[in-house]
């Protein structure tokens, strides 16, 4: 028997990979989970099996496909802390690019069909203009923006080549967390500026960090473009019906079309939760771009992309809902699964 035709989710245990799990469940989509726990939580894989299996495992990897009879992949799955692929660069070009690499020959031994790569706004670098058009130069000005770079131009050049349909959704900063409040970010080490905004206003961790404060924006503190999580994955369930349909290649930026502050963030923070948020001044991290914000104008078209969740009070209202940290939910003993 013939086993139905299965959506694999790379990183599927993680932050966004969960959110697109659950996302895929609610529409009736059977998914298979590729992760290999080591950020992963398992405890947020409940939308379909788990292989436990590292990307760069070819054969295993392959044999599952074969498997679970994939037709679609969506990877997700990557090393993603800009700092530290400016310490240790070679694990980054290791996983991110040597685990595309075999995932791309798994993909062409099994015979997938549509390939969705979350790639970023990092491989821009520092952008000449905002907002960032998809034909802006791609300059990464760190190892973990030349990594996805380079798995853009491998997924390019090999795709054709095994018969693969795929799209590029470049990604601006993620933010949120589901509104039934049971799913939310947890990296660990934790380095987004939400969590920890919302964890330093509940006492749960430091002061938060303020990295630089003379950049060249109206509040001299890094300017981003946030999108919500469920908005982001509704974005990628809109690219996997346009491959099904037959399109592509795809390339496409994901973002809400507009900027935000940290100092944005951190006033936000303490009008949904009524907590102030202690915070101190630190250097500027290196490889952060004073601003980015992203041109939603494709997506729009080709996606019908309309984020839903993407202003900033929603934003933050869930990802605090999700941890427990409005008054009303606290009262109630609300509690989330951490992802």
């Amino acid at each position: 028997m013939i086993a139905p035709q299965h959506i694999c989710v790379t990183g599927g245990a993680g932050y966004i990979g969960s959110h697109a799990c659950y996302a895929l469940a609610k529409r009736g989509d059977p998914v298979l989970v590729v992760d290999n726990l080591s950020t992963g939580n398992l405890g947020a894989v409940r939308w379909g099996p788990l292989a436990q299996i590292d990307l760069r495992q070819t054969e295993a990897l392959a044999e599952t496909f074969v498997r679970h009879n994939v037709r679609t992949v969506l990877h997700f799955a990557a090393s993603a802390y800009v700092g530290e692929s400016v310490s240790d660069p070679a694990k980054y070009y290791d996983n991110n690019v040597g685990g595309m690499l075999s995932l791309l020959t798994a993909c062409r031994e099994a015979g997938v069909r549509e390939f969705v790569l979350s790639s970023s706004c990092a491989t821009y670098g520092i952008p000449e203009t905002l907002p960032v058009t998809e034909t802006a130069p791609q300059c990464p000005i760190n190892p973990y923006g030349r990594t996805k770079l380079i798995c853009e131009q491998m997924l390019r050049d090999i795709a054709p080549q095994i018969g693969l349909s795929y799209a590029v959704l470049r990604y601006f900063n993620v933010a949120g967390a589901d509104p039934s409040g049971s799913l939310c970010e947890m990296h660990d080490p934790e380095t987004h500026l939400l969590p920890l905004a919302l964890f330093a206003a509940a006492g749960r961790g430091p002061a938060l960090r303020l990295f630089g404060m003379d950049f060249d924006t109206p509040d001299g503190t890094c300017l981003r473009d946030y999108v919500h999580v469920s908005d982001l994955v509704q974005g990628h369930l809109a690219a996997v019906d346009r491959l099904n349909q037959g399109a592509g290649p795809l390339t496409m930026n994901l973002g809400a079309g507009k900027g935000h502050s940290t100092l944005d963030v951190i006033k936000m923070v303490g009008l949904v939760t009524g907590r102030n948020v202690p915070w101190c001044p630190a250097p500027r991290r290196v490889g952060d771009p004073p601003a980015l914000i992203a041109n939603t104008t494709c997506a729009r078209a080709l996606l019908g992309f309309k984020p839903q969740r993407s202003d900033l009070y929603c934003m933050v209202s869930d990802a605090a809902r999700a941890f427990g940290l409005t008054k009303t939910l606290e009262q109630e003993g609300a509690h989330a699964i951490l992802v």
